[in-house]
């Protein structure tokens, strides 16, 4: 009796997901436009008033007020104080979500999943430092920490490039390892606590890349 034909070996996982997990909490092009400009004012006066103030200082009435429009329409357009700053933090996750996930290399499709993995790290942690105070009030709280969807969209993108590098490795729970860096908690301790500037932690975030890898710059 002949031997059995091999099987067919399995094909390679694509670079990127055919869906991709979808960020923002209001989809802006299908808003009435009294809507869209009533968002558009709030979004403008929250972020005026984090600037002048700082996150923690800004309250849902006082937003309302500073947009000139009832606290009603804030509360019924974000939810809650942590949805709104979420909204604030949406348009700059969305570009950083464009940048990884369809632009140019290294951070873009194109270059080897380790450089890319480089470049994702070094992005995300300098939006973060951008952002720090704003994204320490808008964190989720523990429950909802790991299933918001900008934080599976970037779950998902890491392990994808992990299991590209590092394919025996237990991928999914990797890229939670790496991601823990990224967290804007621990970012703020190293940098106002520890003192460390933000070339460090970029610099740390590309060892261990490497390290993870085997694969250095």
């Amino acid at each position: 009796m002949s031997a059995a034909p091999p099987s067919a070996p399995t094909p390679p996982e694509p670079v990127e997901p055919p869906q991709l997990l979808q960020l923002g909490l209001d989809d802006e092009p299908c808003l009435r436009a009294d809507a869209a400009r009533n968002r558009a004012r709030l979004l403008e006066a929250a972020a005026g008033l984090v600037a002048a103030r700082g996150a923690d200082a800004v309250t849902m009435e006082e937003v309302a007020a500073a947009a000139g429009v009832g606290k009603g329409t804030v509360f019924r357009r974000f939810g809650d104080r942590t949805g709104l700053l979420m909204a604030l933090l949406d348009h700059s996750e969305k570009k950083l979500q464009a940048a990884f996930l369809n632009g140019p290399p290294p951070l873009g499709p194109g270059a080897p999943p380790a450089e890319r993995l480089r470049a994702f790290g070094r992005a995300a942690l300098r939006r973060t430092v951008e952002d720090l105070e704003l994204q320490l009030a808008a964190e989720p709280d523990a429950g909802r920490r790991f299933t918001v969807p900008p934080y599976r969209v970037r779950h998902h993108h890491v392990a994808l490039l992990l299991r590209q590098a590092v394919p025996d490795a237990d991928c999914d729970v990797l890229a939670h390892t790496l991601l823990a860096q990224l967290d804007p908690a621990l970012i703020h301790h190293l940098m106002h606590q520890c003192g460390m500037p933000p070339q460090r932690l970029e610099d740390a975030w590309t060892d261990l890349v490497d390290r993870i890898t085997g694969t250095p710059a």
